[in-house]
């Protein structure tokens, strides 16, 4: 049996979101289902259509060397881009984020696969190894 990966991402850092959109990425890629959930923290960054150039902002990304600083916001950005069109990936914005920070529908339905609540999200993983980033 397949075991689904779960990832809350709160963080809108970008060495965060790196870290839990490769997991779920590279999950689905193996075959594994995936699922997120974009929270309040994360949303902004995840709904921005600058994410490359938010990530190289000086200090956005402290653990990357200047060097890497390119090629590191780029993988980031396709990275977003495969989360959504990956078979077995799914990213979901929580709703209660979509409310609160003033995101519309159409911004979160042009980067990520909609909206979902918090319990009915942890209703739809209930036995996914699940991670917080």
């Amino acid at each position: 049996m397949v075991c689904m990966i779960a990832a809350i991402l709160e963080s809108g850092e970008p060495e965060r979101l790196y870290t839990g959109l490769s997991l779920l990425v590279s999950a689905a890629a193996d075959g594994t289902p995936a699922r997120g959930l974009v929270t309040f923290g994360a949303l902004d960054a995840l709904l921005d259509d600058a994410l490359a150039e938010r990530a190289m902002a000086p200090g956005a990304a402290p653990h990357v060397v200047p060097g890497e600083a390119q090629p590191f916001a780029q993988t980031l950005a396709e990275l977003r881009a495969m989360a959504r069109e990956l078979p077995g990936c799914e990213l979901w914005a929580c709703a209660a984020a979509v409310e609160a920070t003033g995101a519309t529908r159409e911004q979160v339905e042009a980067r990520l696969d909609g909206v979902m609540s918090t319990p009915r999200f942890l209703r739809e993983t209930a036995g996914a190894r699940l991670v917080v980033v």
